[in-house]
C-alpha cells in the first residue's frame, strides 16, 4: 500500500520539518497581552502575589515593549471594567517603579477619555473616567486635579441650550464614579466633596422627568417604585453618603501594597475642556431601574442588598456587564453570571433572574434579540436545576399578578419569552391557578397575555395539544383551529356570485394552469363597483375569488403558499392595480385566514417583499372599520412593525446605493489615470446618481407617508373613542384605551431612530389639530427621551 503523498510536494522537497512562522517579538508581545488580560482570574497564588509577579514583568519589559504595554492597559480600561482595581492597582505598583510610564499612562487614559467624549462613546467615557478616579486611591493621580475634571463635568448642568439628555449623562458619569474614590474625597477633601453634592442635588431637583411615565415597566408604585435612573443613583449615592463612604462589594487589591503605593510621586490631570454640544451627538437614552424583588421575596438565606444600597448599584451594573461580555454565548455567559465573585453572599440566583428580564423589558428597545434572554434562561436552568427554575417559576407568577399595570409592549415580550419557555418544557405549566382569568373582562391585561402567549404556542406546537393541557375553564382563551374558511365551498355557496368560476378556477390551478389561464378565467367577472359615471379602479369580485380560491389551495404550508404567489405573481400584480385593490387582496385574505394568524403574517410579509403591496394599504387596512374587531389583537401589531421595518429597510437600501454610487463617482473623478479597460462600466454617470437620488427622494416621502398615515389614524380612533365615552358619560380610560395608547407608544418606540426624522412634521399636524391632552402627553413623553 502507497502512503497518500501530500499536495504539491515531491518526495525529495517534502519539509521533515514545520519552521517557526512566528518572530520571537511577536511571541513575548502576545505573552504580555496573555499575561495582563488574565491577571485577576482563578490561580493557585493570591491576586496580590500575581499583580507583584506581573508589575515585575512588566517592568524589565518597558525598555522593549513601552508601547505595547501602555495599549494593552489602556485597552483593559474599556474592555474589562470590572477588573478596574485590580488594573488600578498594576498601573500603581508601575508607577511606583517607573514614574514617567506612570506619567505618559496617565496621559494616555485623558487623551483617550477626550477622544470617547468627542466621538459620544459614552459606555467608554464612563469605564476611563471610573478608572482616573481609582487611580488617586493607587497613589498615581492627585486628588486636586481629579476634583478639577469632575467639578468640570458638573458644570456641563450649566451649559445653556443643550438637551437634558446631555447633562444628565455628565452627573450620572460623575455619582457613578463616586463609589470608587468617594471614601478618599471624603478624607481628603471634604469641603470641596460637600459643595459637588449640593450642586448634583440643585440639578437633581429641577431637572424635567417628561420621560418617566413612558419608559415605566408598570404604572404603579407598589409593590416597588419605579425610579427613574439618576434619581435612584443620587438616592444610593446620598445612602452612601450618609454611610461615610463605605461600601462593602468593590474588591480593593491596592490596600495591600499601601506602604509601597503611598511613597509612589503622583500625576496631575491636565486641564480638560468637555467636548461641546452639536446636533449630531447621540446621547444615552435615559431608562427607569427595574425593581421586581425585595427581600421579603426571597426565602432564607443571603439577604438581598436594599433598593437604595450603593452595592444593589454595582452588583447589578456588575451583571449586565457580564452579559454584554457574552451575549454571543449563551453557555459561557450563563456560567460567568452563575460564577459571580461573592455569590455566596448574595441572592443571586435572584438578583440574575432581575437583570435578565430588565433587559428584556428595556424601553424604548432591549438591547438584545428577546431569543437571546430565552436561551439564557435555558441554560441557567440547565446549570443550576436545584434553583433557578423555582426562582424562574415564582418570577412567573409575580409578573402575572402585576400583568393590571404593566406596560403594553412589555407584555408581549412577556408573552412571546414565555412560550418559547413553556415550548422547552413540553408546555407544562401549573394552569389550574391561572383559572380566574376567565372571570376577567375579554380586554383585561391578564386575558390578552393569556390569548397571546397561547398564540405564539400554537406556533411551536399543535392545537389539540393545548386543548389537552388547558383546563376547561380555560377554553375560551384557546386560539381557534388555525383552519381556512372558504366561502365558495361552504353551505349555501351557490348563491354567491363568482362560485362556480371559483370552482372552475380550482380545477385549473390544479392541473397547473398558467398565470394567464387564471387571468382569463376571471376576466368575464362583473364588477360590483360599476358606475355609469365613474371608472372603477378594480373589480373587487376578481379579487376575492381569485385570491380565496388561491390560498385556500395553498392553506397546506407556508412552501405551498410562496410557491403560489411566485407562480402567479403576474396575477397579483394585475389585480393590485391600486391601493383600494391591494386593501381589497388583504381583506380576502382576511375573511378566509382569520383563524390562522401566523399565516396572515407570513402572506404580507411576502406580498411587501414581492412588491405586490404598498406599505401604506397594509397600514390603511388595518385601520379599517373592518379591522376593528381585531384591533387589540397582538399579530394586527406584529404585521404593522413589520410593515414598517420593511419600508425603513428599503430607505436604507436606497441610501447605501446612491452612497456607493457616488463614491464611486468621486473616486473615478480623483483618479489621474486614463485607464480604457472594462471596468469604465461600473462608474456610475450623472444621470445614474440622479435616478438614484430621485428613488431615495421618493422611498422617504414613502416612509414619512406611512408615518404620518399610522400617526393620523391613531389620533381619531383615540378622539373618537374618547368624545364617545364622554357622550355615554363613561370613563375613557377603559381597557381598550390602554392597549391602543400603548400600541401607539409602542409604534414610537420601535422604530425611533426614524421617528425622530420626521419630528417637526408630527408636531405640526399635533397642534393643528384639536387634540386631546391625553394622547399629547404621549407624544411629549416620547420627545423627551432626546431633549
Amino acid at each position: 500500500m502507497s502512503r497518500r503523498r501530500g499536495y504539491g510536494y515531491d518526495d525529495d522537497e517534502r519539509p521533515r520539518k514545520r519552521r517557526r512562522v512566528r518572530s520571537e517579538p511577536r511571541d513575548i508581545e502576545d505573552r504580555l497581552e496573555s499575561l495582563i488580560t488574565r491577571v485577576g482570574e482563578k490561580s493557585t497564588s493570591s491576586l496580590e502575589s500575581n499583580l507583584e509577579g506581573l508589575a515585575g514583568v512588566l517592568e524589565a519589559d518597558l525598555p522593549s515593549y513601552r508601547s505595547k504595554i501602555l495599549r494593552i492597559l489602556s485597552d483593559c480600561v474599556t474592555r474589562m471594567p470590572e477588573k478596574t482595581t485590580i488594573y488600578t492597582t498594576l498601573v500603581g505598583l508601575l508607577n511606583a517603579r517607573n514614574y514617567n510610564f506612570g506619567g505618559e499612562f496617565v496621559e494616555l487614559l485623558v487623551k483617550n477619555f477626550k477622544e470617547y467624549l468627542r466621538n459620544c462613546q459614552f459606555d467608554e467615557a464612563r469605564s476611563t473616567l471610573r478608572f482616573l478616579a481609582d487611580l488617586v486611591n493607587c497613589n498615581v493621580i492627585s486628588i486636586g486635579s481629579l476634583m478639577n475634571l469632575i467639578e468640570s463635568m458638573v458644570e456641563v448642568t450649566q451649559e445653556d441650550s443643550i438637551p437634558q439628555v446631555r447633562s444628565d449623562w455628565y452627573v450620572f458619569a460623575v455619582l457613578s464614579c463616586l463609589p470608587w474614590v468617594g471614601r478618599e474625597l471624603y478624607e481628603k477633601k471634604d469641603i470641596e466633596l460637600d459643595g459637588l453634592m449640593r450642586k448634583i442635588q440643585t440639578y437633581v431637583s429641577k431637572r424635567q422627568k417628561v420621560h418617566h411615565p413612558a419608559l415605566r415597566v408598570w404604572q404603579s408604585d407598589t409593590p416597588h417604585p419605579q425610579e427613574e435612573y439618576l434619581d435612584c443613583l443620587w438616592a444610593q449615592i446620598v445612602k452612601l453618603q450618609s454611610d461615610k463612604w463605605i461600601e462593602r462589594h468593590i474588591i480593593r487589591p491596592y490596600l495591600a501594597f499601601d506602604g509601597v503605593l503611598c511613597e509612589a510621586l503622583q500625576h496631575n490631570i491636565p486641564q480638560l475642556t468637555i467636548p461641546p454640544h452639536h446636533d449630531q451627538c447621540t446621547y444615552p437614552f435615559p431608562f427607569v431601574v427595574f425593581r421586581f424583588f425585595d427581600y421579603t421575596d426571597c426565602p432564607e438565606g443571603p439577604i438581598l442588598p436594599g433598593a437604595h444600597s450603593i452595592e444593589r448599584f454595582l452588583i447589578e451594573e456588575h451583571l449586565h456587564r457580564i452579559i454584554d461580555q457574552n451575549f454571543e454565548d449563551r453557555n459561557v455567559c450563563a456560567t460567568s453570571l452563575l460564577s459571580f465573585p461573592g455569590k455566596h453572599k448574595l441572592p443571586i440566583e435572584y438578583m440574575i433572574t432581575e437583570v435578565i428580564f430588565c433587559q428584556l423589558f428595556t424601553l424604548p428597545v432591549p438591547k438584545y434579540l428577546e431569543i437571546f434572554h430565552g436561551s439564557l434562561i435555558l441554560e441557567l436552568c440547565k446549570l443550576q436545576p436545584s434553583t433557578m427554575p423555582q426562582v424562574l417559576a415564582q418570577t412567573v407568577e409575580m409578573l402575572y399578578d402585576r400583568l393590571d399595570t404593566m406596560n403594553v409592549d412589555c407584555i408581549d415580550r412577556f408573552a412571546s419569552w414565555f412560550a418559547y419557555h413553556l415550548s422547552n418544557f413540553q408546555f407544562r405549566w401549573s394552569w389550574d391557578d391561572w383559572k380566574s382569568a376567565a372571570n376577567l373582562d375579554p380586554l383585561h391585561p391578564k386575558t390578552m397575555f393569556m390569548q397571546n402567549a397561547l398564540q405564539k404556542c400554537l406556533r411551536l406546537s399543535y392545537h389539540q395539544r393545548l386543548v389537552d393541557l388547558l383546563p376547561e375553564e380555560l377554553s375560551h382563551v384557546i386560539p381557534k383551529i388555525p383552519t381556512p374558511y372558504y366561502k365558495y365551498s361552504s353551505e349555501g355557496a351557490g348563491s354567491l356570485p363568482g362560485t362556480m368560476v371559483a370552482h372552475q378556477l380550482t380545477s385549473a390551478i390544479k392541473e397547473k394552469c398558467t398565470p394567464e389561464e387564471a387571468l382569463l378565467l376571471i376576466k368575464d367577472l362583473p364588477n360590483p363597483l360599476h358606475d355609469d359615471d365613474v371608472e372603477p379602479t378594480h373589480n373587487p369580485l376578481k379579487i376575492e375569488v381569485f385570491v380565496q380560491t388561491l390560498l385556500n389551495l395553498a392553506s397546506k404550508s407556508f412552501s405551498h403558499c410562496f410557491a403560489a404567489i411566485a407562480k402567479f405573481h403576474y396575477v397579483f400584480r394585475m389585480l393590485a392595480s391600486s391601493e383600494e385593490a391591494q386593501i381589497c387582496i388583504l381583506r380576502s385574505m382576511f375573511e378566509l385566514w382569520k383563524s390562522h394568524q401566523q399565516m396572515m403574517c407570513v402572506f404580507i410579509d411576502k406580498l411587501l417583499k414581492t412588491q405586490i403591496l404598498e406599505c401604506s394599504a397594509v397600514a390603511n387596512w388595518i385601520f379599517s372599520k373592518e379591522m376593528a374587531p381585531e384591533f387589540t389583537k397582538g399579530y394586527v401589531w406584529e404585521i404593522l412593525h413589520l410593515t414598517i421595518k420593511k419600508m425603513i429597510r428599503h430607505v436604507e437600501k436606497m441610501q447605501k446605493e446612491l452612497g456607493e454610487a457616488r463614491a464611486r463617482l468621486q473616486k473615478a473623478e480623483e483618479d489621474d489615470e486614463d485607464s480604457g479597460d472594462d471596468s469604465d462600466k461600473d462608474i456610475p454617470t450623472e444621470e445614474m446618481i440622479e435616478r438614484k437620488e430621485e428613488h431615495y427622494d421618493t422611498a422617504q416621502s414613502d416612509l414619512k407617508n406611512l408615518f404620518l398615515i399610522i400617526f393620523q389614524r391613531f389620533i381619531m380612533i383615540l378622539t373618537e373613542h374618547i368624545a364617545q365615552c364622554e357622550a355615554e358619560g363613561k370613563m375613557f380610560k377603559n381597557f381598550w384605551f390602554k392597549w391602543t395608547t400603548g400600541r401607539l407608544l409602542s409604534v414610537f418606540f420601535k422604530h425611533h431612530e426614524q421617528v425622530f426624522k420626521y419630528i417637526g412634521t408630527l408636531e405640526s399636524l399635533l397642534f393643528t389639530s384639536d387634540i386631546d391632552q391625553n394622547i399629547l402627553s404621549i407624544f411629549q413623553q416620547f420627545c423627551a427621551l432626546k431633549s
